[in-house]
Protein backbone atom coordinates (compact mmCIF):
# COMPACT_ATOMS: atom_id res chain seq x y z
CA UNK A 1 0.00 0.00 0.00
CA UNK A 2 2.74 2.54 0.90
CA UNK A 3 4.90 1.72 -2.33
CA UNK A 4 1.46 3.14 -4.21
CA UNK A 5 0.87 5.97 -2.00
CA UNK A 6 5.11 6.94 -3.53
CA UNK A 7 4.57 6.07 -7.28
CA UNK A 8 1.63 8.28 -7.22
CA UNK A 9 3.13 11.05 -5.09
CA UNK A 10 6.32 10.59 -7.87
CA UNK A 11 3.82 10.23 -10.68
CA UNK A 12 2.04 13.82 -9.79
CA UNK A 13 5.47 15.40 -8.95
CA UNK A 14 7.05 15.07 -12.00
CA UNK A 15 3.25 15.73 -14.04
CA UNK A 16 3.38 19.31 -11.82
CA UNK A 17 7.17 19.74 -12.36
CA UNK A 18 6.85 18.72 -16.82
CA UNK A 19 3.85 21.11 -16.44
CA UNK A 20 6.21 24.07 -15.01
CA UNK A 21 8.78 23.65 -17.27
CA UNK A 22 6.70 23.71 -20.27
CA UNK A 23 4.18 26.46 -19.15
CA UNK A 24 6.73 29.65 -20.27
CA UNK A 25 3.54 32.46 -20.65
CA UNK A 26 4.60 35.63 -19.00
CA UNK A 27 2.69 36.27 -15.83
CA UNK A 28 0.72 39.66 -16.97
CA UNK A 29 1.36 42.55 -14.30
CA UNK A 30 0.03 45.68 -16.06
CA UNK A 31 -1.99 46.61 -19.23
CA UNK A 32 -3.30 49.35 -21.34
CA UNK A 33 -5.50 49.88 -24.24
CA UNK A 34 -7.75 52.43 -26.11
CA UNK A 35 -9.71 52.26 -29.06
CA UNK A 36 -9.64 55.64 -31.39
CA UNK A 37 -12.79 55.88 -33.28
CA UNK A 38 -11.83 57.63 -36.44
CA UNK A 39 -8.66 56.37 -36.64
CA UNK A 40 -7.39 54.54 -39.89
CA UNK A 41 -3.95 52.91 -40.42
CA UNK A 42 -2.09 49.90 -41.28
CA UNK A 43 -1.35 47.53 -38.22
CA UNK A 44 2.56 47.47 -39.78
CA UNK A 45 2.86 51.67 -40.59
CA UNK A 46 1.97 51.77 -36.56
CA UNK A 47 4.46 49.00 -35.72
CA UNK A 48 7.40 50.61 -38.11
CA UNK A 49 6.70 53.76 -36.25
CA UNK A 50 6.61 52.44 -32.81
CA UNK A 51 9.48 50.26 -33.61
CA UNK A 52 11.64 53.92 -34.74
CA UNK A 53 10.11 55.13 -31.49
CA UNK A 54 11.43 52.60 -29.03
CA UNK A 55 14.91 52.89 -30.74
CA UNK A 56 15.16 56.36 -30.18
CA UNK A 57 14.68 55.43 -26.40
CA UNK A 58 17.84 52.99 -26.41
CA UNK A 59 16.58 51.10 -24.06
CA UNK A 60 19.61 48.85 -22.53
CA UNK A 61 19.00 45.34 -23.65
CA UNK A 62 15.45 45.63 -25.31
CA UNK A 63 14.74 43.26 -28.36
CA UNK A 64 11.86 44.16 -30.71
CA UNK A 65 10.10 41.17 -33.26
CA UNK A 66 7.06 40.67 -34.61
CA UNK A 67 4.92 37.59 -32.50
CA UNK A 68 1.78 36.10 -33.55
CA UNK A 69 -1.18 35.14 -30.81
CA UNK A 70 -4.18 33.08 -31.65
CA UNK A 71 -6.92 34.95 -31.31
CA UNK A 72 -8.90 32.09 -29.67
CA UNK A 73 -8.34 28.43 -30.09
CA UNK A 74 -5.77 26.63 -31.66
CA UNK A 75 -7.88 26.69 -35.06
CA UNK A 76 -8.09 30.24 -35.12
CA UNK A 77 -6.52 33.14 -36.54
CA UNK A 78 -3.20 34.67 -35.34
CA UNK A 79 -2.36 38.35 -34.53
CA UNK A 80 0.69 39.93 -35.18
CA UNK A 81 2.12 41.63 -32.33
CA UNK A 82 5.21 44.05 -31.76
CA UNK A 83 6.94 42.47 -28.87
CA UNK A 84 9.29 44.45 -27.09
CA UNK A 85 11.66 41.99 -24.37
CA UNK A 86 14.19 43.05 -21.98
CA UNK A 87 15.46 40.05 -19.83
CA UNK A 88 12.78 38.84 -17.45
CA UNK A 89 9.99 41.46 -18.92
CA UNK A 90 8.10 41.52 -22.28
CA UNK A 91 5.38 43.67 -23.62
CA UNK A 92 3.24 42.38 -26.46
CA UNK A 93 2.03 45.46 -28.45
CA UNK A 94 -0.94 45.48 -30.40
CA UNK A 95 -1.96 48.21 -32.81
CA UNK A 96 -4.83 47.09 -35.34
CA UNK A 97 -8.09 48.47 -37.10
CA UNK A 98 -11.47 48.13 -35.16
CA UNK A 99 -14.63 48.56 -36.34
CA UNK A 100 -15.10 52.31 -37.67
CA UNK A 101 -11.49 52.46 -35.65
CA UNK A 102 -8.43 51.52 -34.37
CA UNK A 103 -7.60 49.70 -31.61
CA UNK A 104 -3.78 49.82 -29.49
CA UNK A 105 -2.93 47.69 -26.61
CA UNK A 106 -0.23 46.59 -24.57
CA UNK A 107 0.38 43.82 -22.11
CA UNK A 108 3.35 43.48 -20.14
CA UNK A 109 4.29 40.77 -18.46
CA UNK A 110 6.98 38.53 -16.66
CA UNK A 111 8.18 35.70 -17.12
CA UNK A 112 10.77 33.51 -14.99
CA UNK A 113 13.74 30.78 -16.21
CA UNK A 114 12.72 27.01 -16.67
CA UNK A 115 15.20 26.36 -14.08
CA UNK A 116 12.78 28.49 -11.43
CA UNK A 117 10.02 26.89 -12.68
CA UNK A 118 11.26 23.75 -11.53
CA UNK A 119 12.56 25.39 -7.88
CA UNK A 120 8.41 26.71 -7.46
CA UNK A 121 7.27 22.87 -8.50
CA UNK A 122 9.23 21.57 -5.36
CA UNK A 123 6.51 21.15 -3.03
CA UNK A 124 6.07 23.28 0.29
CA UNK A 125 9.67 24.27 -0.18
CA UNK A 126 10.02 25.90 -3.76
CA UNK A 127 8.29 29.37 -3.07
CA UNK A 128 10.44 29.74 -0.25
CA UNK A 129 13.53 29.10 -2.33
CA UNK A 130 12.60 31.51 -5.15
CA UNK A 131 11.99 34.25 -2.36
CA UNK A 132 15.19 33.23 -1.03
CA UNK A 133 17.42 33.35 -4.30
CA UNK A 134 15.32 35.39 -6.35
CA UNK A 135 13.96 38.62 -3.96
CA UNK A 136 12.28 41.33 -5.44
CA UNK A 137 13.98 43.97 -5.04
CA UNK A 138 13.35 48.04 -5.31
CA UNK A 139 15.73 47.44 -8.27
CA UNK A 140 14.11 44.92 -10.35
CA UNK A 141 10.73 46.52 -9.85
CA UNK A 142 11.96 49.45 -10.41
CA UNK A 143 13.68 48.66 -14.07
CA UNK A 144 10.48 46.52 -14.95
CA UNK A 145 8.65 50.21 -14.52
CA UNK A 146 11.29 52.01 -16.50
CA UNK A 147 11.06 49.63 -19.57
CA UNK A 148 6.96 50.21 -19.07
CA UNK A 149 7.30 53.65 -19.25
CA UNK A 150 9.39 53.90 -21.66
CA UNK A 151 7.68 51.62 -24.30
CA UNK A 152 4.51 53.26 -22.72
CA UNK A 153 5.57 56.64 -23.64
CA UNK A 154 6.68 55.44 -27.60
CA UNK A 155 3.01 54.03 -27.87
CA UNK A 156 1.87 57.30 -26.65
CA UNK A 157 3.78 59.42 -28.99
CA UNK A 158 3.43 57.04 -31.84
CA UNK A 159 -0.68 57.36 -31.23
CA UNK A 160 -0.57 61.49 -30.66
CA UNK A 161 1.28 61.69 -33.80
CA UNK A 162 -1.35 59.94 -35.40
CA UNK A 163 -4.50 61.28 -34.37
CA UNK A 164 -2.83 64.77 -34.92
CA UNK A 165 -2.31 64.11 -38.20
CA UNK A 166 -5.58 62.73 -39.03
CA UNK A 167 -7.05 65.84 -36.84
CA UNK A 168 -8.78 63.40 -34.17
CA UNK A 169 -8.82 64.25 -29.89
CA UNK A 170 -5.65 63.54 -28.58
CA UNK A 171 -6.03 60.99 -25.73
CA UNK A 172 -6.97 62.60 -21.75
CA UNK A 173 -4.86 61.88 -19.00
CA UNK A 174 -7.04 59.21 -17.58
CA UNK A 175 -6.91 57.36 -21.18
CA UNK A 176 -3.48 57.35 -20.90
CA UNK A 177 -2.94 55.46 -17.40
CA UNK A 178 -1.87 51.34 -17.28
CA UNK A 179 -3.86 49.15 -15.64
CA UNK A 180 -2.09 47.28 -12.75
CA UNK A 181 -3.02 43.56 -12.00
CA UNK A 182 -1.62 42.89 -8.31
CA UNK A 183 1.77 44.19 -9.69
CA UNK A 184 5.06 41.96 -8.67
CA UNK A 185 3.26 39.69 -6.19
CA UNK A 186 3.99 36.37 -6.89
CA UNK A 187 1.29 33.67 -7.56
Amino acid sequence: MASWVVIITVFLFITFLLRALSDQRPRIISHWYHLVEAMTQSSQDFYARLETAITKRNIPGVRLSPVNHLGGGVFSAHRVYLQAKRKEHTIDICAAPFGSGFFVSWWLGVTISRFWYAVLAIPLLGPYLVRLFRPETYERIDTALMFQESIRSAVLEVLDEATKVQGLRSLSESERKPILSEPFSRK
